[in-house]
């Protein structure tokens, strides 16, 4: 993929799935602009990719953040081409009859309003421009139902009808609006997830997860017309063909 000329915003891009895409994307030639609430770590990653890259603080559960880190990147490099909502968290894990309903609480407003945040701040001037691409890190727990995960796989639920709306609306006007369920990857947030000993997934060996540079891979690729089948919907990872096509097998 050669992305020359155009401009990436990432969410939650000081480590895992949005630092290695951070790094992916600018490796292609995009201007990457990285937000996360990390403010050091997204400095460090910006400085070693150099002049192509920005490092905004923001909060993605808070709307006004998110709309002065879009238009802070457009007036940088020139407009955004391309939305990636990674922010998200796995917390609170445990049972709902047990569950602190603030920390539950804060999974929506990071996992599901912050995609929205994104969404609404980016498709106004993606429109205008004629087009854009909108891709949210999306779960298998958007799809099915996992122990001890109510807030995050409701999250994720909401967040995966958001990108099948948000692409029924706009896709006549030129955006390009998808998810990517990646599968289990080798984050922090597994680290999480093995330390709370809830559901198979905790039991899982640390060789079973795939690194983050495979969804780095697969996010580049779907910002191709290659992708474009899959737009409404999420690609997963997991299937053997979509490896074949991002070319990691």
């Amino acid at each position: 993929m050669d992305m020359v000329g155009k401009t990436v915003l990432i969410t939650g891009a000081s480590r895992g799935i949005g630092a290695a895409a951070a790094r992916a994307f600018a490796a292609a030639g995009a201007n990457v602009a990285l937000v996360a609430r990390s403010t050091d770590a997204i400095a460090d990653i910006a400085g070693e990719i150099g002049e192509k890259a920005l490092a905004i603080p923001c909060d993605v559960s808070r709307y006004a953040e998110v709309e002065s880190a879009i238009a802070a990147t457009a007036r940088t490099f020139g407009g955004l081409d391309v939305l990636i909502n990674n922010a998200g968290i796995i917390d609170p894990i445990g049972h709902l009859s047990q569950a602190d309903p603030d920390a539950w609480a804060r999974a929506i407003d990071i996992n599901l309003k912050g995609v929205m945040h994104g969404m609404r701040a980016a498709m106004p001037g993606m429109i205008a421009q004629g087009g854009g691409t909108i891709i949210t890190v999306s779960s298998g727990a958007a799809h099915g139902p996992v122990e001890g995960w109510t807030a995050y796989c409701s999250s994720k639920a909401g967040a995966y009808m958001l990108t099948r709306a948000a692409d029924k609306e706009a896709r006549t006007a030129g955006l390009r609006i998808m998810g990517l369920s990646p599968g289990t990857v080798a984050t922090q947030m597994q680290r999480e997830i093995k330390a709370s000993g809830i559901n198979p997934v905790s039991q899982l060996d640390w060789s079973d997860h795939i690194p983050p540079e495979w969804p780095a891979q697969a996010l580049l690729w779907m910002c191709s017309q290659d992708a474009d089948p899959y737009l409404g919907t999420d690609v997963s990872l997991r299937d053997d063909d979509i490896r074949r096509k991002v070319g990691l097998l």
